[in-house]
């Protein structure tokens, strides 16, 4: 069997921060059956360490850009795992990025840094199996070419950009502190207005590039949606492939979810709805009621479902969200949940409430801005929970759009609507509440979303096809 070692910063279920995580816990027992064993390197954070079982010390290291470490190898989750144990850098309060008090941690370039050498010295043979692949996750673990070519690494890399937005920056001044070549720090290499890119470095460095949907590969040549490497992007779109996440549909099964009480089928939302009211506060109301499960940021529209909100309450809908982040965003929302009986916030994230909400939802909000794949609409299409999201990304490649021609052929599966506009958000929520009160329509919707696949068995072959074919001598 041949081998892979993916390089992230999260892993579900043991440290997740949003859809990157989930992909990450997912792929390992999706590529198994196609030949490929897949190893994940990881930070050793608290969580991590703690949940290792047949813990193995791989290497131990002396220095490591400037700190004593080790790799750990183990199992978790049913994961192989291999975690780089460096305490002063990852054992620490807050999470994976942000301190307790909600900001970046400012040596964050050294503690992925540090990953992506990790990963280059496993690939060179210092510590643990030799991999025939790495397949690298955002910009945490960009440099990864860099240091490979330094030691003189030789296998293919698969770089997959979750999110382009997050471009890993740091001053041109820290190339020494991150053992950086500076030959490399040019417009050719992974130099960006003066700043090392980590991302940059894994777009020009990687052997082939993948993004998690095709419409998203697609937006990604554009200036709209390339955040600045669009250039970058279009120089390499040759080898750039856009393949849908999918999600674990034996975590997400409403027929066996342990965290619900009755199924999440059409005739199990009734009684999963009330219990929802009850745990959100809300009083029974004859329009649908919808869901946010989402981090609170400007990407995410819900700055625009804000606005557009009027249209969901005085169709006789409700809200109930979950999530965090932007401090500003948090306020808005709660604000607007003291203001109005229909609308309900918590803040923070709950797994369990999570899968609660997608039994008992009628519908899931998603107005992105952009969205590189997105996987809550997924979530909600397995739970006959009806997305309602904007036409970006792998939004558009996975929700079909209730008009007259879908209904009349019986495929529709949700409501779409042009993104970054609040009039257009609220028309979606208009047509969500008269498309709610057409008992027949909405029973078929929901019985459409929950047959389409969601799960790895379309991308997973994808995956193992570029694998295979970067790797012809491993098979």
């Amino acid at each position: 069997m041949a081998r892979v070692l993916q390089v992230a910063s999260e892993i579900a279920p043991l440290v997740k921060t949003g859809g990157l995580a989930d992909v990450v816990g997912a792929l390992p027992g999706a590529l198994a059956p196609l030949g490929w064993q897949m190893d994940s390197l990881v930070p050793g954070y608290p969580a991590v360490m703690a949940a290792l079982t047949g813990a193995q010390v791989l290497a131990e290291w002396p220095d490591l850009l400037g700190h004593p470490a080790r790799l750990v190898a183990g199992q978790a989750a049913g994961l192989s795992l291999i975690a780089l144990d460096i305490p002063k850098l990852y054992q620490r309060a807050g999470g994976p990025y942000l301190n307790p008090e909600g900001r970046d941690w400012p040596d964050n370039d050294l503690r992925f840094a540090a990953l992506c050498m990790a990963a280059a010295r496993i690939a060179g043979g210092d510590g643990g199996p030799v991999p025939d692949l790495l397949h690298l996750h955002d910009w945490q673990a960009g440099l990864t070419p860099v240091y490979m070519a330094a030691l003189g690494a030789r296998q293919p890399t698969v770089m997959t950009i979750h999110n382009i937005a997050f471009h890993g920056l740091t001053g041109g001044e820290r190339l020494k502190a991150l053992a950086l070549p500076e030959a490399g720090f040019t417009l050719d290499g992974f130099e960006y207005y003066g700043h090392i890119s980590a991302l940059k470095a894994a777009l020009v460095g990687a052997s082939a590039l993948t993004t998690v949907s095709p419409t998203y590969a697609q937006e990604l040549t554009t200036p709209e949606f390339g955040m600045g490497l669009d250039g970058v992007i279009r120089a390499r779109a040759g080898v750039l492939t856009g393949i849908l996440n999918g999600v674990d549909t034996q975590v997400w099964n409403p027929a066996t979810d342990a965290a619900i009480r009755p199924y999440a089928t059409p005739a199990g939302k009734g009684a999963n709805r009330r219990l929802l009211r009850r745990e959100f506060g809300l009083r029974a109301q004859p329009g649908p009621l919808c869901i946010v499960v989402s981090r609170l940021s400007d990407q995410k529209g819900l700055d625009l479902l804000l606005q557009a909100l009027p249209a969901l309450t005085e169709g006789g809908g409700q809200l109930a969200l979950l999530g965090s982040g932007d401090r500003r965003l948090e306020n808005a929302w709660l604000d607007a949940a003291a203001g109005h009986a229909d609308i309900s916030v918590r803040i923070g994230y709950d797994e369990g409430l999570a899968h609660r909400m997608f039994a008992g939802g009628d519908a899931v909000l998603v107005p992105s801005r952009f969205e590189p794949c997105g996987l809550t609409q997924l979530y909600g299409l397995r739970y006959g929970t009806l997305p309602v999201v904007a036409r970006t990304g792998g939004l558009a490649d996975t929700v079909i759009h209730a008009n007259e021609a879908a209904l009349m052929a019986g495929v529709a599966t949700g409501i779409t609507h042009q993104p970054g506009d609040p009039s257009a958000l609220a028309h979606a929520l208009a047509q969500l509440c008269t498309l709610w009160a057409d008992r027949p329509t909405r029973a078929r919707l929901q019985r459409n979303a929950m047959k389409h696949p969601v799960g790895w068995e379309a991308s997973a072959p994808r995956y193992a096809a570029l694998y295979n074919s970067l790797t012809p001598e491993a098979k």
